[in-house]
């Protein structure tokens, strides 16, 4: 009886790597955010924004990636480090998110208007584009039958 309870806690033998493949899912999409981000910062605030806009929706698709891989890497060993490293590894990656603003603001000459609106929308941007393909059903790597 304790081992059939020991076995539901053990990670699933031959797992697809979901989150990695969110967070491969929102990588591409940022393909067209930054883009779009890039335009209007150049338009507002010349080439300088244009660039802080695009280095700012990088450190969010960092982020993304690295928040997926670990989560999937977590998962493959147990449940508890999943849950571990989804609740602790959240404020983590803000805190890195935060630690890049600051180092890459007080190193650099950058726009830190248009680096920080950009971080900020890109990720509220792109977190919302992927849970509604989720939702949708537009996200075929992801479904449990294949």
């Amino acid at each position: 009886m304790e081992s059939d309870s020991l076995d539901r806690y053990a990670p699933a033998p031959d797992q697809r790597p979901i989150e990695a493949i969110i967070g491969t899912n929102i990588a591409k999409r940022a393909v067209v955010v930054a883009p779009v981000l890039a335009i209007v910062f150049g338009i507002t605030n010349g080439w300088g924004g244009a660039v802080a806009s695009l280095i700012g929706v990088a450190i969010v698709v960092l982020n993304f990636l690295l928040g997926g891989y670990v989560l999937s890497y977590a998962a493959r060993i147990s449940l508890s480090l999943y849950h571990a490293a989804a609740l602790f590894g959240f404020f983590i990656r803000l805190g890195l998110i935060t630690l890049s603003l600051l180092l890459i603001g007080g190193v650099t000459e950058i726009d830190r208007m248009a680096l920080g609106i950009s971080v900020v929308v890109s990720y509220l941007v792109l977190l919302s584009w992927e849970a509604i393909a989720v939702v949708n059903g537009g996200e075929r790597d992801l479904e449990w039958s294949s």
